[in-house]
Formats: structure tokens, C-alpha cells, sequence
């Protein structure tokens, strides 16, 4: 079968910087095809060139076969390239079809916008996929993957071709990542060529037909998913071979003082009759689906969210409701799954993200001990491998997985009980998970209780030495040892309580 994207020797260079080598690439009609790499493979510069956002320095694109070279991101989109962004290009004050059609809207005879056929068509599309949404309704009152759905239908009204997608799962899981995936292939079955970019690999073993591994700005492979077992992608993405993602599992023995004690919790509107033990030296992953108040408890135990009932014991004390300070100076860290929004200050430097709960420790005479920031910061540069320039450089452009290594660093230094940890390898690559986990075990070997939320169950599994399962907001059952498997814990998140006996 002819591509319908074909990517030739291309090369592409910034200051100092050589993000693409010699490049080739491509993918067909009726394809979904896995583009994989760490963070900084060549990845988004390679689909930046392909939507015309970027100029290749070298080599040569050819398209429904003829060479093209975009001058710009709209020659692109015209010529029947779509781009759907891990963070959703949408205007959330709009509709749905505003969104849809904006920029192109439909014309009546008199020039005017043709409102009636633009919710139409909109219908339509979204109908095309299986979805059923109210063009009228703004944006801003969607979940996630209702917006992906809009951005999906705005590439379908202009006729696209060729989809990109980065990291549509970053956000949702479970039966929304399902219900995508359901329509992806029905896109696939209609001849559309789609690029699919995601960290997760068992999302590719059920989605994609193809796979293209790039490594530091070169080629690695192009294979079948078909015949690349997991452990072979994980090996072409980091160059080397692995035999276990996660470290050993060191549990805490039954005698290890609890250092976190959650009771009775109910936080409105979620969190209903939450309870539960974390030991020293423990990682206890908290499952459930999407919507089952994992988020929630995590922040109702740290005083980010109102505590209506229940207790908390840190080492064996009562901690306040709602007072994010007194769980800080109890010594509770907590790693949020919004880095970006929540997490990071993104306008100032490792060092002072790293110092930001503990200013009173850099201080002196009541002003910020710049000096002392900045060996703390140089000091986790070399504990956590962060690859940044140096202590005083900015966060807001490194990538995902050095982000999230700055905010363990930040928690790590803070937390002497508990870290919280939700969502901790979200939109990060293979190594910087594997340096993640190596880090997570480490505090726990270190005597920390460590509370893990994950909506990836072999992370979940892999990391936790028990779990505790949560369904519409209420604690429904325990998982240790052997018994912790993904069936269990979707029987125990799925049925609750009235399901058969997993617990070991």
C-alpha cells in the first residue's frame, strides 16, 4: 500500500542542538501507526515538520504521493493534516461548533455565518464518531474526552487525511480511553492515516498496526506491533536492554509503625467512606476508575480539598482538616497530577521549586538564603538525574519526566512520613518512569510511606505491595502480595464489596 505520509532523509537543527538525523518515516491509508522515543527522541520536532510548523533542513516529504514542503501549519491543514495536541487547542467560552468549524466556518448566500448548517455538520461528525454532543454546548462544561471528541471532529469536517495525535490518554483512562480507542479504528477503517504518540506502551499493543522508534534525533526501527514484544520496544527506546521496569518490591513488615491512618474520610463531592493504613517503608496504591475519588482523598488527606468527616493520623497524630501547612510541617508531601497547573512554578528555577515548602529552612534574618537554595537544588540535580542545565535554570522547558523528577525532589525533602504521589509518570517517558520507580523504592527503603494513585494498572501493580480499591468514593476492598492483579483489582473496582474474595 502507498504512504500517505512519507518522511525521506530528513534533517533538522536548532542552536546547538541536532533534533533530527537523517530521518525516515511513514505511514499509510487505513493505518494507525505508533511514532515511540524518550523525551527529546525527535518526536514532536518530526510531527512539528510534518504539519508545517516547522522547515526541514534537509530531505524530503512526500504526500498522497506528491513532494510537498509546507510554508505554513495552514497549507497543511488545507492539504488534509490534523493535529490534536496532548493539551486541546479549544476555546472553552464557545460551543461545540463554534470550536468545530472556527476559522471556517460555513457562509450563506449574503456572506453571513451559516449557524443552522454549522451545528449540523457538527452533528454529523461527532455522529460519525459515535458521539453524541450538543453543538450548542460550550466547551468549558465537557469532560476531557468529550473535548478530544471536538477536536477530533474539527479534523474530520476539513476532510483529514493524516491525524496526529500526542498523548490523547495523557488525561483520561479506562473506559474513555476505550471508547477512543473504539473510534480511532472506525476512523482507520475509513481509510484515514492516523499517528498515534503515547508513553503507554499497552496502549500500543492493542491499538497499533506499526510502530517507528526514534532514538536522540535517529532512527532506531520500523517494525509490526505485531512482532515487537514489549520489552523490545522499551529496549529500542532506551538503548539498552531491560529485563524488569520495575525494582524489587521490599515490603514493610506487618510490625512497621503506620505512619498514616485515614478513617471514615467523606470530602464532597467525591469522597464518601474512605479508610485506610500506610506503614513506613510501605507503597500502597490506591486503584479504582476514573471518577472514583482517588484525586479527591489524596487531597483531602493534605488539607487541598474540605475533610466533612472522618480522621487522619500522621505518626500516630491527628491532622487538622483543610490546613495544607500543618500536613506539611506533619510531614506529608504531595505530587500532584497536574504538574503544570498545581505542581511546579513554572516561571522560577529549580531551585526555588525545590525550596518552596521549606523557605523557612533557606532563610536568614528574613530573607531567602539564595546560596542555600541553590546547593539544596545541586544536591537533587545529582540524586534524581535531573538533566537541566544547573540549579538557577528555568523548569518550563524541560521535559515531562525532569519536571516530575523536580517535584519528587521538592516532596522528597519536605515529606519525612508520607508522600503522596498521584499520577507520578503521566505523560513521561519509559527511562524517566524507570527512574521514577527507582526513586519511589528508594524512599520507601528510606522509611517512607508511600501512597500511589495511578490509573495505569501494571504501574499500579508493579510498584505497590498492596492496594487499596475505591469505588464511587468509598474504600471496597484490600489487595496484598500474589492477590495484587489487574483482574482482581477491576473486579473489586467494577462490583465492590459483592465481589468474590481477592485479598490475600
Amino acid at each position: 500500500m502507498d504512504a500517505m505520509i512519507e518522511l525521506r532523509g530528513i534533517h533538522k537543527a536548532f542552536p546547538g542542538v541536532k533534533s533530527l538525523d537523517g530521518v525516515d518515516f511513514s505511514a499509510a491509508p487505513g493505518e494507525i501507526h505508533a511514532l515511540l522515543g524518550e523525551n527529546g527522541a525527535g518526536k514532536s520536532t518530526l510531527t512539528k515538520i510534518i504539519a508545517g510548523a516547522y522547515q526541514p533542513d534537509a530531505g524530503t516529504i512526500v504526500f498522497d504521493g506528491a513532494v510537498r514542503r509546507w510554508a505554513t501549519p495552514a497549507e497543511a491543514r488545507r492539504a488534509g493534516i490534523a493535529v490534536i495536541h496532548q493539551e486541546l487547542q479549544l476555546f472553552p467560552e464557545l460551543t461545540v461548533a463554534q470550536n468545530v468549524f472556527l476559522g471556517d466556518e460555513p457562509r450563506n448566500r449574503w456572506r453571513l455565518i451559516d449557524y443552522a448548517a454549522m451545528r449540523r455538520r457538527t452533528r454529523e461528525a461527532l455522529q460519525g464518531l459515535g458521539h453524541d454532543l450538543d453543538p450548542d454546548r460550550p466547551v468549558h462544561a465537557l469532560s476531557v474526552a468529550d473535548r478530544q471528541m471536538v477536536e477530533i471532529a474539527k479534523a474530520l469536517v476539513r476532510e483529514a487525511r493524516l491525524l496526529i495525535l500526542d498523548e490523547p490518554t495523557a488525561a483520561i483512562s479506562g473506559r474513555e480511553a476505550e471508547r477512543l480507542f473504539v473510534r480511532l479504528r472506525a476512523l482507520r477503517d475509513r481509510g484515514v492515516a492516523i499517528v498515534y504518540i503515547s508513553h503507554r506502551l499497552e496502549e500500543i499493543e492493542v491499538l497499533c498496526d506499526r510502530l517507528t522508534v526514534l532514538k536522540d534525533g535517529r532512527l532506531v526501527g520500523a517494525r509490526p506491533v505485531a512482532d515487537t514484544p514489549r520489552a523490545q520496544m522499551v529496549a529500542m527506546m532506551i538503548g539498552r536492554p531491560l529485563a524488569d521496569i520495575y525494582p524489587p518490591k521490599t515490603a514493610a513488615t506487618a510490625s512497621a509503625p503506620v505512619v498514616l491512618s485515614v478513617r471514615g474520610l467523606r470530602s464532597a463531592p467525591r469522597v464518601h467512606d474512605v479508610s485506610f493504613e500506610l506503614r513506613a517503608g510501605e507503597v500502597l496504591g490506591l486503584g479504582g476508575l476514573v471518577g472514583a475519588g482517588r484525586t479527591e482523598t489524596a487531597h483531602a488527606i493534605f488539607g487541598s480539598a474540605p475533610r466533612q468527616e472522618g480522621s487522619v493520623f500522621v505518626d500516630g497524630r491527628p491532622l487538622p482538616p483543610g490546613d495544607v501547612r500543618a500536613a506539611i510541617a506533619a510531614g506529608i508531601g504531595h505530587v500532584t497530577e497536574d504538574r503544570k497547573g498545581e505542581g511546579l512554578l513554572m516561571r522560577h528555577s529549580m531551585a526555588a521549586n525545590v525550596s518552596a515548602p521549606l523557605l523557612g529552612r533557606h532563610a536568614r534574618a528574613g530573607f531567602i538564603d539564595v546560596a542555600a537554595e541553590r546547593d539544596a537544588a545541586a544536591e537533587e540535580i545529582r540524586r534524581f538525574r535531573v538533566a537541566i542545565p544547573g540549579p538557577m535554570a528555568g523548569v518550563h522547558k524541560l521535559s515531562g519526566g525532569n519536571q516530575q523528577k523536580i517535584l519528587l525532589a521538592r516532596w522528597s525533602r519536605a515529606c519525612r512520613h508520607v508522600l503522596i504521589l498521584d499520577e507520578p509518570t503521566r505523560g513521561v517517558d519509559i527511562g524517566a518512569k524507570v527512574e521514577i520507580y527507582r526513586v519511589v523504592r528508594e524512599l520507601a527503603a528510606a522509611g517512607i510511606g508511600v501512597l500511589v494513585i495511578s490509573s495505569e494498572l501494571p504501574e499500579l501493580i508493579g510498584l505497590a505491595d498492596r492496594v487499596v480499591v475505591l469505588r464511587e468514593g468509598r474504600s471496597v476492598g484490600e489487595l496484598g502480595g500474589a492477590a495484587v492483579t489487574e483482574e482482581a483489582v477491576m473486579t473489586l473496582a467494577t462490583m465492590g464489596p459483592s465481589a468474590p474474595a481477592l485479598a490475600a
